[in-house]
């Protein structure tokens, strides 16, 4: 069946996806409102959030060594476990702004203006990221190697530079706040 599937559609079902995960994003963060109380146990996401941003880069960097090294089997570990790592950032940092909202940024000065270059830069980079790594997991399940390939090497970096910098998001702040 999977065969059967076109290129195109694959594509265009990873971008309405991610579309509809984004939208949601904004939603919750921006629209829906937060109660009123802040819960202990959501306090401690953004350090998990992080956590698993760090990890995904790791598991990136991890796979494209192995990758390079023709050690096929484990560069689908790696890569496996970045996504899975991305997809519990995912769920994480939705819990948390479903109950916090919006984090605003207190530092001043030139800080503030690379903090929301780095802040703007990876909200960009990952409404491209997020589909291009639907798309790139999908080639490589379906044994479509040329086009795993060839999406693979814009995928890489654009999901890398979106887990580096949530790192950095979540410790700028409390470096110079």
């Amino acid at each position: 069946m999977s065969a059967s599937i076109s290129n195109r559609t694959v594509i265009s079902w990873s971008f309405f996806i991610s579309s509809v995960v984004i939208g949601f994003l904004l939603w919750v963060i921006y629209i829906k409102g937060t109660p009123g109380q802040s819960s202990p146990a959501t306090e401690v996401l953004p350090t998990v959030n992080a956590l698993f941003n760090g990890l995904s880069a790791c598991f990136l960097i991890a796979g494209y060594i192995a990758i390079k090294k023709r050690r096929v089997r484990v560069h689908k570990r790696f890569m496996v476990a970045a996504l899975v790592s991305s997809a519990l950032f995912l769920i994480t940092y939705v819990i948390y702004h479903s109950a916090h909202g919006d984090t605003s940024f207190r530092g001043a000065g030139f800080i503030r203006v690379i903090y929301f270059f780095i802040l703007i830069s990876h909200v960009l980079l990952t409404t491209v990221a997020l589909p291009i790594t639907l798309v790139t997991f999908f080639f490589a399940l379906t044994n479509r190697f040329d086009a795993h390939r060839k999406i693979a090497r814009i995928t890489l970096p654009a999901w890398l530079y979106v887990s580096v910098t949530g790192v950095l998001i979540f410790f700028l702040p409390k470096l110079f706040s």
